[in-house]
């Protein structure tokens, strides 16, 4: 028997005064069996940064052809392509051949420092992608605030992101790796 994904409710209020950006989503995140609750948690933190009415979660990490998230436009063209972890140098170059603009989002710490030391120069000319690490603390606070059910608070401001759910923060620092 199949195991089904975990289903995760967020209402989440967000204050971007980098991007003169306020509203209220209701989010319905499905965690995959094979996801943990760490990884779940940098896909909300990105839906969060890139924040849009037409932000959508993929079937991602089940799926080879989409990625984490993504914005299209009516006309269905990628304007934004999202992804986590660690591809290889083939699945994002494809990415950016499809997507306006791809974003690479590591969380796996010194394993993420090891991938980025054997890819960045191959990744260097790729204009329309943008690299940033989650440190290892930082996913850590993001990780405690994971509930079945969550109302959180963001306020963003000068590339600093403050997550809270009423009693416990996090606050992240991207370390932009390639912009």
């Amino acid at each position: 028997m199949a195991l089904k994904a975990s289903i995760y409710k967020a209402e989440v209020q967000i204050s971007d005064m980098d991007h003169n950006y306020y509203n209220d989503h209701q989010l319905t995140i499905a965690r995959h069996p094979s996801e943990n609750e760490d990884r779940m948690m940098v896909r909300l933190l990105t839906f969060i940064r890139h924040a849009d009415e037409s932000l959508q979660f993929t079937k991602g990490i089940s799926t080879d052809n989409e990625p984490d998230l993504w914005l299209r436009s009516l006309s269905g063209e990628i304007e934004l392509w999202i992804e986590l972890g660690q591809p290889d140098e083939k699945r994002i170059r494809q990415a950016c051949g499809r997507g306006k603009e791809v974003y690479l989002y590591l969380y796996s710490g010194h394993s993420a420092e090891i991938w980025w030391k054997k890819m960045s120069g191959k990744l260097a000319t790729i204009g329309n992608l943008h690299i940033y690490n989650l440190p290892p603390h930082q996913r850590d606070e993001l990780s405690i605030l994971a509930h079945k059910s969550m109302t959180l608070q963001v306020t963003i401001q000068d590339g600093e992101i403050w997550i809270s759910d009423g009693e416990l923060n996090a606050t992240i620092n991207l370390e932009c790796w390639k912009e």
